[in-house]
C-alpha cells in the first residue's frame, strides 16, 4: 500500500461543489492504480454557502485539519450569492470565504503561487499560427505580499474620493519566490523555441522602487544558478512579447499583483480557464485548485470542464512526491496528466468551452463523461488494473 497520505477536500462553491467531486474520482482511480501511497481524503464543506447556513466560513474541524494535519489541501473555489444575486460577503465587506483561501495563503506562508502555462494537442488556443509546441511554460507569482496583503486602510470609507492602496515588497520575500522559479527551471526542458533554461523577471522596475528590489533579489538569487538564463521585461511590454512570441519563455516570475495579471493572460493562450490549474506552495504545505472561480450562476448544469481541477490535483501528487520523496505520487501525477493529454487530443469528449474552431462540431460531453474517459485512460495505462 505504501505510504497514507491525508487530504483536506474543501469543494467550496458553485462549480467548485460540480468539479472536485470528479477529480475525487480521478484521485481514487490512480490509488487504486499505481502502487507505493495511499490517500486519505477528507471533506469539509466551507465558503459562502456554508457561511449562509452557518454564519462561519468553515468549521473549526476543516479549519483546524487543514491547517495542521493534511498534507495537502485540494481546494474547488470559494464565493456564493444571495437570492437577489449579491456576493455573499461578511461584514466587513470581504467575500464570504476570505478566511479559507487567504488564510490558509498566510497562516501557512504559501508565498509562491504556481501556475503551468500549457497548451495541450487539442486544444484551441486564441494566437493565429500558433500550436502545442509552442507554449509550454510556468509563471511563478509572488503570493503573500504586495497590493493584496491585508492591510488597514482607514481612507476605504464609502463615499470617499481618495483611496490609496499601499504595497509591500520584501527583499525576503522577492529572494524566497525567486529561487523557487530558478529552482522549477533546473526540472524542465527549457524554452520551446530553444530549449533554452530560461527564468524571466516580470517588474516595473523602471518605475517603481519595490520593483527595483524585487528586481535587485532576483539577479542575487541568479548568480547561485549559473547554468540558466537570465531574462528581464517590464510587465506592459510582457503581455505583448508573450502574445507575440510565447515560444521564448520557460519559468516567468513576477510580484504578486503584476503576477496575477500575467498569468490570467497565459491562461487565455493555453486555451482558458477550465484548462488551468494551480498550486499555492510553502515550504511545508500546499493548497491546489482550477484558477476559474466558483461561476454560481454555472453550477448545476453539470457542464463545466474539470480539467483544470483534474491537472490541479496531478500538480498535488507531483508535490507530495517530490516533498516526500515518494515515486508512487509522481507516477499518479504523470498519469493523470499523461491521461489528461491523451483525451485532449482525441477530440472527441469534450466539454463546451473547448468545442470551438476545429473542434465546433464536436457535440459537448459532460464534466462526468469527461471524467469517465479520463479513468477509463487512467486503468488502462500498462501495468494499471
Amino acid at each position: 500500500m505504501g505510504r497514507a497520505f491525508r487530504i483536506a477536500v474543501l469543494p467550496g462553491d458553485g462549480i467548485g461543489r460540480e468539479v472536485i467531486p470528479q477529480v475525487v474520482r480521478v484521485l481514487q482511480a490512480v490509488e487504486e492504480t499505481v502502487t507505493g501511497f495511499s490517500l486519505e481524503l477528507n471533506e469539509f464543506e466551507c465558503g459562502g454557502e456554508y457561511y449562509l447556513k452557518t454564519g462561519k466560513e468553515w468549521s473549526e474541524e476543516a479549519e483546524d485539519f487543514s491547517k495542521n494535519e493534511a498534507d495537502a489541501i485540494l481546494l474547488g473555489a470559494v464565493g456564493a450569492n444571495n437570492k437577489d444575486g449579491r456576493s455573499v460577503r461578511r461584514p466587513d465587506g470581504h467575500l464570504a470565504g476570505y478566511s479559507v483561501v487567504i488564510g490558509l495563503r498566510l497562516e501557512l506562508d504559501l508565498y509562491a503561487n504556481l501556475r503551468p502555462v500549457k497548451l495541450y494537442e487539442g486544444v484551441p488556443t486564441p494566437l493565429a499560427g500558433r500550436d502545442h509546441r509552442d507554449i509550454d511554460m510556468v509563471m511563478v507569482r509572488e503570493n503573500t505580499e504586495g497590493l493584496y496583503a491585508p492591510q488597514e486602510n482607514p481612507s476605504r470609507a464609502e463615499g470617499a474620493e481618495r483611496i490609496i492602496d499601499q504595497r509591500v515588497i520584501t527583499r525576503k520575500g522577492s529572494i524566497r519566490v525567486s529561487r523557487f522559479a530558478f529552482e522549477k527551471a533546473i526540472d524542465r526542458d527549457g524554452a520551446p523555441s530553444d530549449h533554452q533554461k530560461r527564468v524571466t523577471c516580470v517588474d516595473k522596475s523602471n518605475l517603481l522602487a519595490g520593483c527595483q528590489l524585487f528586481r535587485q533579489s532576483f539577479n542575487e538569487v541568479a548568480k547561485e544558478f549559473p547554468d540558466i538564463t537570465t531574462d528581464y521585461a517590464y510587465v506592459d511590454a510582457f503581455t505583448q512579447w508573450l502574445v507575440r512570441n510565447p515560444a521564448q519563455y520557460d519559468v516567468v516570475v513576477a510580484p504578486n499583483a503584476f503576477g496575477d495579471i500575467i498569468t490570467d493572460l497565459g491562461a487565455a493562450l493555453q486555451g482558458g480557464l477550465g484548462i488551468a490549474p494551480a498550486g499555492s506552495i510553502g515550504e511545508k504545505h500546499a493548497v491546489f485548485e482550477p484558477v476559474h472561480g466558483s461561476a454560481p450562476k454555472h453550477y448545476g448544469k453539470g457542464t463545466t470542464n474539470p480539467i483544470a481541477a483534474i491537472l490541479s490535483s496531478a500538480m498535488l501528487l507531483d508535490w507530495l512526491g517530490s516533498t516526500k520523496n515518494n515515486l508512487g505520487c509522481r507516477t499518479g501525477a504523470k498519469w493523470i496528466e499523461d491521461c489528461v493529454a491523451e483525451v485532449l487530443k482525441e477530440g472527441k469528449i469534450r466539454t463546451y468551452d473547448l468545442c470551438r474552431d476545429e473542434w465546433a462540431h464536436v457535440d459537448p460531453s459532460s464534466s462526468e463523461r469527461v471524467t469517465d474517459e479520463i479513468i477509463s485512460k487512467i486503468k488502462a495505462v500498462p501495468g494499471g488494473s
